[in-house]
């Protein structure tokens, strides 16, 4: 199995944020840190990032942990 980088900001990081924030799945990520650096959308992303993405949404919401109960 191969390891998903986990870092801030990262695809996996956004999944994850996205879900336990209760938001929609929207691939994406950022170069750099979440906020201070350009924003990669969907359509420029390989398949392995939004993957990753996917993976970070699915595992959040298999640890049943929400900032709200959506």
């Amino acid at each position: 199995m191969k390891k998903i980088n986990k870092r801030h900001g990262g695809p996996y990081d956004r999944g994850s944020a996205d879900c336990y924030y209760g938001r929609d799945m929207l691939p994406h990520y950022f170069e750099a840190e979440t906020g201070m650096s350009p924003i990669v959308e969907q359509l420029h992303m390989s398949k392995g990032d939004i993957a990753a993405y996917m993976q970070g949404y699915f595992d959040q919401i298999e640890s049943g942990v929400r900032k709200y109960n959506v």
